[in-house]
């Protein structure tokens, strides 16, 4: 087969096999790139921000409230951004395949606002937030499963001392599950492609403020009758340096009635969240080691 407009044969022969080769034919051949730009960009952006501030300006300051007194080494951050880049690659062949493809006839999906207005619009977001968490929870524990962890999870446990640069470091397998919950979410829930945007968006600075090495939440918030049900910097961390327990996204419900709390997860949250308690920037100067020389 020939290469259409320089475009990769391989490539355009996987596209034909799930019937978005039409996207190429119709759109042209950078619409691909456009929308692998949006989602790349998005996570640099964000994920940037966050390091640039925790872990480049005022860091030494900073640094005795990180909840592992360490850096992660030049080579964690390199591997984070390469598989981050790879699920920037599969979440924009999930976009095109829900916009471009067969597969939208048999969604919800609709253009105009107004056929279901903002209240709608606001209550359709809250919805999807909360599917994805128990979608996340879910897939989360079954990847943990000792015969599909090598597989599709080792790759993003290999940040056992995360940074924002890990929030989207999958393994492609991992990161095919972590797009799926849009497709699936569309098949039920009436979705505008502005509420999609937006919970991309909520979902991509969770994701990095989970991955931050740095809690965010106030001291005792882990005992506020609504605040305790987030989940926290410290709770995913947990979760990265132990491999064990805090399975949830961006509540702790499902860990709380699953049971799969880690027992010392308020002792380590009180005991981070208390050095924010009259913390002194002069305190900084204990630690004044750079986040790349490692």
């Amino acid at each position: 087969m020939q290469a259409a407009q320089g475009y990769p044969t391989f490539a355009l022969s996987s596209l034909k096999k799930i019937g978005m080769q039409s996207v190429f034919q119709q759109y042209g051949n950078w619409s691909w790139l456009l929308v692998l730009l949006v989602h790349f960009v998005r996570y640099t952006l964000i994920a940037g921000i966050a390091f640039f501030v925790w872990y480049v300006w005022k860091r030494p300051e900073r640094m005795p409230r990180k909840i592992q007194p360490r850096l992660p080494k030049l080579s964690d951050y390199g591997r984070e951004v390469l598989y981050s880049f790879g699920t920037a690659v599969v979440f924009m062949l999930v976009t095109l395949l829900i916009y471009q493809t067969g597969f939208k006839k048999y969604t919800l999906g609709y253009r105009n606002w107004s056929d279901y207005g903002t209240a709608y619009g606001i209550f359709s977001f809250v919805a999807l937030v909360f599917f994805h968490d128990a979608y996340f929870y879910w897939t989360h524990r079954a990847m943990h499963h000792p015969k599909l962890f090598k597989i599709m999870h080792l790759v993003h446990h290999k940040s056992t001392n995360p940074s924002p640069w890990a929030a989207y470091a999958f393994h492609p397998l991992e990161a095919i599950v972590e797009a799926g919950v849009i497709p699936l979410a569309i098949l039920f829930i009436p979705l505008h492609i502005y509420t999609i945007m937006a919970f991309l968006l909520f979902m991509i600075v969770y994701n990095v403020y989970g991955h931050l090495g740095w809690e965010l939440f106030p001291a005792h918030s882990n005992r506020h009758p609504v605040l305790r049900w987030f989940n926290t910097s410290v709770s995913h961390n947990q979760h990265h340096q132990f491999f064990t327990g805090n399975y949830g996204l961006y509540f702790r419900f499902w860990d709380e009635w699953m049971h799969t709390t880690r027992a010392d997860y308020d002792r380590q949250f009180d005991r981070i969240t208390e050095k924010n308690i009259g913390y002194s920037t002069n305190a900084g100067n204990q630690n004044t080691a750079s986040p790349i020389q490692r």
